[in-house]
């Protein structure tokens, strides 16, 4: 049985063109991702789903595997991405790969550590369908998250009988990073929400995900003040 690492990467970003393959200290995003994969304990292939040939060429060239081109209906600005990790499921065990877990890795989300994978991973029991990654949300909906209801008024997004009147007072919440998912194979079906869903806490400074060309300069100083750091520079 195999654990496998999925990495959906399409050609025609829009917030940052062609993103995934853009220089990022010296090599391209995705293989950022791609090195992290290979170096996990907990994953034995990894395979990556494009549209994009020059994306495939780089991702092959970084050490994973490439067996297919992705349809261009799943390559869409509006595309969803979990019927991408399911084709891409589909085309591994058509391969006649026994496909047993799937570790999916954004390569917008450069700044995890190949730890986070594997103790993200490690949280994935038989009593658990999918496991994703957030870290602690800077607004939360029992204190200072509002909404417009039917009637027009603004009010929390979650009100309690008994008003919270601290956010270190009020259930603790997390923003989804979507740096990693997990789930057994037999589990994929039920998506995110549909079985028992588990969370990894990350920092936010390893939780930044690459939209927009703020994001890429974010992490592009974070990375260097980490290598920086390690280095005793």
């Amino acid at each position: 049985m195999t654990t496998i690492c999925s990495i959906c990467a399409r050609g025609g970003s829009q917030g940052v063109p062609r993103k995934n393959i853009r220089a990022l200290l010296g090599k391209p995003l995705i293989v950022h991702t791609i090195e992290q994969a290979l170096a996990s304990s907990a994953i034995d292939r990894v395979f990556v789903s494009t549209e994009d040939a020059e994306i495939a060429a780089v991702a092959a060239a970084a050490g994973a595997e490439v067996p297919f081109v992705r349809p261009a209906e799943m390559a869409t600005s509006s595309a969803a991405k979990f019927p991408v990790i399911e084709h891409l499921v589909a085309q591994v065990e058509a391969m006649g790969v026994e496909v047993s877990r799937i570790i999916d890795l954004d390569p917008t989300s450069p700044l995890r550590l190949v730890s986070d994978i594997d103790a993200a991973a490690a949280l994935l029991d038989a009593n658990t369908d999918c496991v994703i990654t957030g870290y602690p949300a800077e607004k939360n909906p029992y204190f200072n998250m509002v909404e417009c209801g039917p009637d027009g008024n603004i009010g929390l997004v979650k009100p309690l009988p008994d008003l919270v009147t601290s956010r270190q007072a009020a259930p603790k919440v997390w923003s989804m990073n979507g740096s990693v998912y997990v789930w057994h194979r037999h589990s994929l079906k039920s998506g995110l929400w549909n079985g028992r869903t588990r969370i990894y806490e990350m920092p936010h400074v390893r939780s930044v995900d690459i939209d927009n060309e703020i994001d890429f300069r974010l992490v592009e100083l974070l990375m260097t003040d980490a290598q920086k750091a390690a280095t005793g520079q």
